[in-house]
């Protein structure tokens, strides 16, 4: 699946955002050299890993295929989780040398990083979503399944959580970066269009 506009402008937003703030004064002070840094290391690591994702989904027992998380979702994951602990610990340690502003701001990034970890987890690692000839299914990380029978998919959109499938009786959405996410994003829009056309033809008559 192709890089979508905001994989692209987020990062650097994100770099532009930090050397604006060093030219702050009441920021200056801050590391904000070397959280940009981070920032560019982590996605020339994200651009490496995203050219690797698999486009084709796992094939499972009964004619099932099955997306996977990727090297991505593993890296954004555990990569934010481990960030964020060795920042606690460094303000746990170090705390006392750091005056008010760099610990507040130590902390906001703690916070971010866990609740992305958290996020990408939840959105991503713990998921399921399988589908074969007749049905797709979706298993959050909270156990709630979705099933959408393809006769019923009427139109596929992405997001900023991923791709989402609509149907009449619901929806499915998944992460864009899962292993086979294109495969299934393109097989439901395929889905969609000849349900549509079956659709007008059955009105016309």
């Amino acid at each position: 699946m192709p890089l979508r506009w905001q994989e692209v402008a987020l990062p650097l937003f994100t770099i532009t955002l930090l050397i604006v703030l060093k030219y702050i004064p009441a920021t200056a002070h801050l590391p904000l050299s070397r959280a940009a840094g981070v920032v560019a290391f982590g996605y020339a690591a994200f651009l490496a890993l995203r050219i690797i994702q698999p486009e084709e989904a796992m094939v499972v027992d009964g004619g099932w295929a099955e997306l996977r998380p990727s090297m991505v979702e593993y890296f954004a994951c555990y990569g934010a989780a481990a960030l964020a602990a060795v920042l606690l610990f460094a303000v746990i340690v170090m705390g006392s040398a750091a005056d008010t502003t760099q610990l507040v701001a130590t902390y906001i990034a703690v916070l971010l990083l866990a609740a992305g970890a958290i996020g990408i987890g939840l959105a991503g690692l713990f998921t399921n979503t399988s589908w074969n000839n007749r049905q797709v299914k979706h298993r959050t990380a909270l156990g709630r399944e979705t099933t959408l029978d393809w006769s019923d998919v009427r139109s596929v959109r992405p997001n900023w959580r991923g791709v989402t499938i609509f149907g009449t009786t619901g929806r499915i959405t998944f992460s864009q970066f899962h292993g086979g996410a294109g495969q299934l994003a393109k097989h439901a829009a395929t889905r969609a269009m000849r349900n549509a056309e079956t659709a007008t033809k059955a009105f016309a008559a």
